[in-house]
């Protein structure tokens, strides 16, 4: 590869630059591209997702914190340079770049702000219909987790809520210089049809979030705070755990909270 040596990886910034070429293209290929123009890849690092995306037909804007990545990607990508955001995506208002139009998300993001990365995504969810990248692959299964099983929680309900997940192939530690010590996962989100809830979903948030605090307890117990009525704890859905409930019954759960007279 071009200039491979000229960006160090730095531990700090939680990079993992992956040399795998098939891989990348993999990844580029794993967004529709169906329903929005613009695609913002985060971390691009050398670029190596880049510059597939770059052969698609939407407009590629790239976030980097990195300043080393950053002249990298402006000397060896010209016609890039212009849509580099040097940013924390974490802290950057997107709608300087984006105003109110939609646009996907994708990248090889960095272990340690991964969660962070999809929570903002939720936020922005109305702007962006799809989401394709690589996590740490115990992080991309409970992403893409169903009720019942032990890696169901806070990340499961509150994806799943708005977002179809699907967990699309793992990645080695071979294939990342330096290697991470863990596989990687790549997953897919696409914003369901209808992605807003029937109830309050500022409760509902609360509800998930408290009720897996305390995951071994049942929602009686871990949602005492809610300071409920009599009644309604005795309805049959409090007395599960949390991991049990769906996400359509997270959503149940919530507009019988949010109606209680007590």
């Amino acid at each position: 590869m071009e200039n491979q040596h000229q960006v160090k990886a730095k531990k700090h910034l939680g990079q993992h630059f992956l040399t795998d070429e098939t891989i990348a293209q993999d990844i580029a290929d794993s967004l529709s591209l169906e329903g929005y123009s613009d695609v913002l890849e985060i971390g691009p690092g050398m670029g190596v997702l880049t510059k597939y995306l770059l052969k698609k037909e939407t407009t590629t804007h790239v976030i980097e914190i990195d300043t080393e990545s950053v002249a990298y990607l402006k000397n060896n990508y010209l016609h890039l340079a212009d849509r580099v955001i040097e940013k924390d995506f974490l802290k950057y208002d997107l709608n300087l770049v984006f105003n109110d139009r939609p646009f996907a998300i994708i990248g090889n993001f960095p272990y340690n702000i991964s969660s962070q990365i999809l929570f903002k995504t939720l936020e922005m969810r109305d702007q962006i219909p799809e989401f394709s990248g690589m996590f740490q692959k115990e992080v991309a299964l409970r992403i893409c987790s169903k009720e019942g099983s032990k890696v169901y929680g806070i990340l499961s309900v509150l994806t799943q809520a708005f977002y179809d997940a699907e967990y699309l192939f793992t990645v080695p530690p071979t294939v990342f210089n330096p290697p991470p010590r863990v596989d990687s996962g790549v997953l897919r989100l696409k914003r369901k049809e209808n992605f807003t809830l029937p109830c309050d979903e500022k409760l509902f948030f609360r509800v998930v979030k408290t009720g897996f605090q305390q995951r071994r307890k049942t929602l009686r117990n871990s949602l005492k705070t809610f300071n409920l009525s009599d009644n309604l704890k005795a309805n049959t859905i409090f007395g599960q755990r949390p991991e049990q409930l769906s996400v359509s019954q997270f959503i149940e759960l919530t507009s019988l909270i949010e109606n209680d007279d007590n």
